[in-house]
Parts: C-alpha cells; sequence; structure tokens
C-alpha cells in the first residue's frame, strides 16, 4: 500500500493493492458516478451523498465547508490529511472537521456513503481533528438510509426523527482508528515511503537510511521522535494497514501473509490481532474491537 500522492496524476506505487494506473480526480464534483441529495431536516442542516469511485481513483487535497463523516458500504478507501493516513474498510469511518484538506484514494470499486454536517450543527461530541470510528450495523443503516430519504421521503417530520437517531448513533459511535502516523522530516518520508510502496520487503535500517541520505543512528532517531516507536514497529503497522484492503478485496491470509512478509499465515494473524484486536478473518466478518494505533 502506498501513501497517497501529493500529485494526483501518479500511478500506484509498486507495492499497492491496486493493479491498474489510477484514474484521478481534481475534486469531488468531477466524480464519475454520484448522488448528492439534500436532507430537508433543516434544523441540522445535513447533507448525504452516495458516490462510487473505481479502482485507483483518486480525490486530490480539497476540503469542505461542512463537516465529512466519511463511509464505504463497499471496497477500501486511504484517506491523507495532515501527517496521518486513514484506512477506510466498510466496518470503519472517519470523521473530517469542516475545512480540513484531505485528499483520498479508492483501493478497489468503492460505494462511498457520507454524511455533511454544517459547521454550526457538528456535535459536541466532534473534535477539530480527522478521528476514526466503527460503525456498526445500525450506524450503517442510518447512512444509508438517510441518503435514500433525503430524495424519496415527503414527511418531514420523519426524516428530521431519522437525523436525530443517526446523530445519536454518530455520538456514541466508538472511536477506533485504522491509521498510521506519517513522518514529517524528509529524511525518515523517504525511508517510510520506500516501506509503504514494498510493506512485505524486508530491507535492513542499514539500507533504509542508506536510501533516505540519513546515517541509521539519525533513521532511529528520527522514527523515535516523530512515532514514539521503532522503525521496525511502525514496519509492522504499515504491513498490517496494507493487508486490510488485500483481505476485504478476497485474498486469503495465507497470501496475504506471504505478500506481506510473513514466515508463516500463524505470524501473520497474531501480530494482526494485537494491532487491530480481531484476526484477519473476524476484520474481514465486520468485527471490531474498540483499539487503534
Amino acid at each position: 500500500m502506498s501513501v497517497i500522492s501529493s500529485s494526483p496524476a501518479q500511478p500506484p506505487a509498486t507495492g499497492s493493492v491496486s493493479a491498474s494506473s489510477p484514474t484521478t480526480c481534481e475534486s469531488e464534483e468531477a466524480r464519475p458516478f454520484a448522488i448528492r441529495r439534500q436532507s430537508r431536516t433543516a434544523p441540522l442542516a445535513i447533507e448525504a451523498a452516495a458516490r462510487d469511485y473505481p479502482n485507483g481513483w483518486i480525490v486530490g487535497p480539497h476540503s469542505h465547508r461542512q463537516g465529512q463523516f466519511i463511509h464505504a458500504t463497499a471496497g477500501v478507501m486511504e484517506i491523507r490529511a495532515g501527517n496521518r493516513l486513514w484506512l477506510v474498510p466498510p466496518q470503519r469511518a472517519v470523521w473530517m472537521p469542516p475545512r480540513r484538506v484531505h485528499e483520498l484514494r479508492a483501493r478497489g470499486a468503492v460505494s462511498m456513503r457520507t454524511i455533511y454536517v454544517a459547521p454550526e450543527r457538528v456535535p459536541p461530541g466532534f473534535g477539530d481533528a480527522p478521528e476514526g470510528y466503527v460503525v456498526t450495523p445500525l450506524l450503517r443503516e442510518l447512512i444509508v438510509r438517510t441518503i435514500y430519504r433525503g430524495e424519496h421521503d415527503v414527511d418531514a417530520a420523519r426524516r428530521a426523527r431519522l437525523a436525530n437517531v443517526l446523530f445519536d448513533e454518530l455520538d456514541a459511535a466508538p472511536i477506533d482508528s485504522l491509521s498510521l502516523a506519517l513522518p514529517k522530516d524528509a529524511r525518515l518520508a523517504r525511508a517510510c515511503a520506500d516501506i509503504l510502496d514494498t510493506p512485505g520487503g524486508d530491507d535492513s535500517l542499514a539500507a533504509l537510511a542508506r536510501s533516505s541520505g540519513a546515517s541509521t543512528r539519525t533513521l532511529a532517531r528520527l522514527a523515535h521522535e516523530e512515532f514514539g516507536c521503532a522503525l521496525s514497529v511502525w514496519r509492522q503497522q504499515a504491513r498490517i494497514l496494507a493487508a486490510a484492503p488485500m483481505l476485504i478485496a478476497g485474498e486469503s491470509v495465507i497470501r496475504t501473509s506471504q505478500a506481506l512478509g510473513y514466515e508463516t499465515p500463524g505470524a501473520f494473524s497474531a501480530m494482526f490481532k494485537r494491532i487491530v484486536g480481531v484476526t484477519p478473518r473476524a476484520f474481514v466478518a465486520g468485527r471490531c474491537a474498540d483499539r487503534s494505533f
């Protein structure tokens, strides 16, 4: 899996789950398949949108006046905002505060279902920084229903009740980020880009240091300063993040573990559970633990 490029025209990295060159999109308004529906529940100021993106589709850096609760009912999205990368499979969502610049990439065909909230109506529990959340089956259905109702339901009172329940569920959603810190230092960024481009690689710290232009001691120090852990620990997190799109796409645990450089499927499954909180099979089945890294 590769970090979303700041230049949307770049093809997927060698280690990317995407098998084809990306189609690019400069803004969400230029999307290929989309339905945007304005909820008539004026007091809550909600908009809901359904967008389908093909594999590799990139939405470059952009922001919205509203806050955005980003979810995908199918496929996996990769979202970057600032120095953090989120992975959004169907079991997760990301809250993006109003006017926060972010970008996304489709890892496989994606059915994005998103809720926009006017800045003055953002629930008190939602912070001013992006955050990952667990999407329960009820919350998922409420998101989908809100999109449908915005177009077809003529009963304003019923729409308002649905919106209120949606807000209650959003506010109660457990925080759980499938996310990865990204480096600020250019030398560490080069080493991390090498890892993200080939998450199954086994380059030593010395090899990564040579390609980054830093000494091994400097690279190790930078990792501890920026990530709070050794670069080898960050690499394990990056590998697990790379595994999620493969598993969601139907890849077996055996083939995923081999692609990511694990000696045995058991070793991979143990590391996956340690970081994500559930086994790979439970993750694909949609059973999420309340944990983030």
